[in-house]
């Protein structure tokens, strides 16, 4: 699944290539992929057609572009989550049908196209309401406004988000009685922390992954956020962990992190700090890797 410097980066491309444009018109060419449009696909081409893209921004693995008129905006904004599979992807002009084509949204005079492209079709487009943030700061990186789409609002900010301070966020972790890794992978709490980054921070932190979040000091939870924010930003700067074809950016192109990882996938192997075997353990339907000499269970 893509996780959140793979979502930056496809934000990113979207902020380069398609902000500033306007929805001529819409394709839908796969009902599950609008399932969460109420009015399915045909509202939603009605809905988009005319409309000016105004930014790009993201909170989490939610990315959302605001969506305005000659009036200005709209208050609303197309919403995209990738799933599982999903992709964005620009091309200057539509070209040959992509494989599992979803949806290809057809922007200014045609010359430029962005496609949903999605094997497993976990992924969605639904046109939404923005809502205020309760505290009234920003609702994700890419614009200044403070709103958030509708069904995002239950979604904590992310660590890569300026208002997050990591040592704050140690603080009530303290009072949480779950695992470390629990706090880390659930989006109420902070989100875009998916396995591979959960894996590689604690690592880092030299926390053990089921260690109960009230057993672990403000100082060691606070090094593990900011080891969280680090590996998610170094990911960022190569364009995320890419495993196979599946995981591109708008120009279709893959990420590199998966060569600098140091823990996960990494079983058997010699932990880079001391040289222990790394091991795996089942965790919540997932696996956790670390090194049981530098990550002891508290």
């Amino acid at each position: 699944m893509p996780e959140l410097p793979e979502v930056e980066t496809v934000r990113d491309g979207l902020d380069r290539h398609v902000v500033g444009l306007t929805v001529a018109r819409t394709e839908v060419f796969a009902h599950q992929s609008v399932r969460r449009h109420e009015g399915g696909g045909p509202d939603l081409v009605g809905r988009l057609a005319g409309l000016h893209l105004a930014a790009a921004v993201r909170r989490g693995k939610f990315l959302w572009l605001p969506l305005s008129d000659a009036s200005g905006p709209t208050g609303e904004a197309l919403l995209a989550h990738l799933g599982m599979s999903g992709q964005l992807l620009v091309a200057d002009a539509p070209g040959p049908e992509r494989r599992h084509l979803r949806a290809r949204l057809h922007l200014d005079d045609g010359d430029r196209v962005l496609d949903l492209v999605d094997q497993r079709m976990f992924g969605y487009l639904t046109v939404t309401d923005l809502v205020a943030t309760p505290d009234g700061l920003p609702g994700g990186l890419g614009s200044d406004a403070p709103f958030v789409p509708a069904p995002v609002g239950h979604v904590a900010r992310d660590l890569l988000d300026p208002a997050v301070d990591a040592r704050v966020l140690a603080r009530a972790a303290k009072s949480r009685r779950t695992a470390v890794k629990r706090l880390l992978l659930d989006q109420t709490f902070v989100s875009g922390v998916g396995n591979i980054y959960a894996d590689e921070a604690l690592w880092r932190a030299r926390v053990h992954h089921a260690s109960p979040a009230q057993a672990v000091s403000v100082e060691r939870l606070t090094d593990l956020f900011r080891a969280a924010h680090d590996v998610m930003t170094e990911a960022l700067a190569v364009g995320g962990t890419s495993f196979d074809a599946l995981y591109v950016n708008v120009n279709g192109e893959s990420g590199y992190f998966a060569r600098g990882l140091n823990a996960y996938g990494r079983e058997g192997e010699p932990c880079a700090r001391c040289g222990t075997p790394l091991r795996r353990e089942a965790f919540t339907n997932r696996s956790s890797f670390f090194c049981p000499q530098c990550q002891r269970r508290r």
